[in-house]
């Protein structure tokens, strides 16, 4: 039964678009937040998403945009305040077109990440942003949080990716600007003003996507490495061994390894003794031998102690095995259950004096585990925390959030971020509040201000809502 003021919204919503209140749309992955909402609403087109924004506008109701729910941050979910309506894209999942003599391609916002990825493949072309939820992150997600993902160092991050976007803004207003174009010097550019607003200052419908020719030769490797500070010295001779052929660069943790031999058993390990292991992928042109070129990199780096043990694939299903290993690290940092989970980003330079100072200080704090792992070649780390072994993290209540300023403090202090490629969400928004540049976030709430004046668009996401 709906109440008198969703009733009156309803009736100003096109006829057909409203979805039962179910929990599906009302969690995000990590159990932080449970949200709410009055209504539900899934557009069929970019003109019901306008029409359904005027309404929302005209009844003060606040709109919390959903793709595919994969956000960390809680970006997706409003756990207070009055109910908003949950506006889920899940039906506008059209590929609008693709060019491949172009390397464009123009997909709905509710469309997966793997399905643009798929009908990109389907035309010889690859849409390179990769992440472990590409089958279900949608890509209007994607584009609203910026994600990395694993091929950032190559290809960059979802920002970099996308040529125009379609977006509805706060009035109800459609920005048209599916543009398929490189250079296009008009004015201020609100494609990378929408892109990682995090859905706070309008909802993209559409955007038009880069696509690359996929390189004919790819290689994959897991190498050990004495630590950090080496892992960050092989990747500079990587580099220079691939001519700038290099895909990816992850590091690996034995943590990570001793979590996943605990609960993912049946999850085959190359370099299971490894304290601290790299994940590489290459991508050559035609005349480079990837398995020659490797070869070249491990021996090589051995002479240099950069290396101490390493497997080379020999196959595409051993290679996706590897990647199969690295993508299921999350999983087995779930079932283990973290105390608290980070998502930072420094200069290289200062990440391997990162990792050891911040562990010796948290050893000093308590007694934990610390999991650190991600995409070393672009300065990403996933720093996470986890109860010694024997105890849970409900233990740890009382410490939480101590122990994420501490890491936070150490990640801000050496000139990094405390917000990666996962956004702000709800989760950050205190830190934002906290290490964010003053004269920055005055921009951002003039900003905001000047978009979204009823303060409609995912209240309290990014900026607190006192400040919206």
């Amino acid at each position: 039964m709906l109440n008198p003021a969703d009733e009156q919204l309803a009736a100003m919503l096109p006829d057909g678009v409203l979805r039962p209140v179910t929990p599906a749309y009302l969690e995000e992955p990590r159990g932080r937040y449970h949200g709410q909402a009055g209504l539900i609403a899934a557009p069929r087109t970019t003109d019901e998403v306008a029409q359904i924004v005027r309404a929302c506008a005209a009844a003060r109701v606040g709109i919390v945009t959903r793709g595919g729910g994969t956000g960390l941050v809680g970006g997706q979910v409003m756990p207070d305040g009055p109910a908003p309506l949950v506006l889920s894209l899940e039906r506008m999942t059209a590929l609008r077109g693709i060019w491949p003599e172009e390397n464009v391609l123009v997909a709905e916002a509710g469309m997966t990440l793997q399905a643009v990825r798929d009908a990109a493949e389907n035309h010889g072309r690859l849409f390179p942003l990769s992440l472990a939820s590409q089958g279900t992150a949608a890509i209007g997600g994607c584009l609203s949080t910026n994600a990395g993902g694993v091929t950032a160092l190559r290809y960059g991050t979802a920002r970099a990716l996308c040529l125009g976007i379609e977006a509805v803004l706060p009035d109800g207003s459609i920005v048209n600007d599916l543009k398929r174009l490189r250079k296009d010097n008009t004015g201020y550019d609100l494609r990378d003003l929408l892109i990682g607003a995090e859905g706070s200052l309008g909802v993209i419908t559409a955007a038009s996507l880069k696509l690359v020719v996929p390189p004919p030769n790819i290689g994959t490797a897991m190498l050990e490495v004495p630590g950090p500070e080496a892992a960050l010295t092989l990747l500079a001779l990587a580099e220079g061994h691939m001519a700038g052929g290099v895909t990816a660069f992850e590091l690996i943790g034995g943590q990570g390894l001793a979590f996943l031999a605990e609960t993912l058993p049946e999850i085959r390990q190359p370099l299971p003794k490894a304290h601290w292991s790299v994940l590489i992928e290459v991508g050559l042109p035609v005349g480079m031998a990837p398995d020659a070129a490797l070869e070249g990199l491990l021996s090589d780096a051995m002479e240099r102690g950069l290396v101490t043990d390493g497997v080379i694939a020999q196959s595409g299903q051993q290679a996706a095995g590897f990647w199969h290993l690295r993508e299921h690290i999350p999983e087995a940092n779930r079932r283990i259950g973290a105390i608290s989970s980070h998502d930072v980003s420094l200069p290289l330079s200062e990440i391997a004096a990162f990792i050891l100072d911040a562990g010796a200080a948290l050893a000093a704090r308590s007694d934990l585990r610390v999991n650190c792992f991600g995409h070393l070649g672009d300065g990403n780390l996933h720093f996470n925390l986890f109860p010694a072994a024997g105890r849970h993290r409900a233990e740890y209540d009382d410490q939480r959030k101590d122990l994420s300023l501490l890491v936070h403090e150490m990640v801000v202090a050496r000139g990094g971020s405390f917000s990666a490629e996962h956004g702000v969400g709800r989760l950050k928004v205190a830190e934002l509040e906290r290490w964010g540049d003053p004269a920055r976030l005055a921009a951002m709430r003039a900003i905001k201000s000047a978009l979204d004046p009823l303060g409609i668009m995912n209240p309290g996401a990014v900026l607190s809502q006192a400040s919206d």
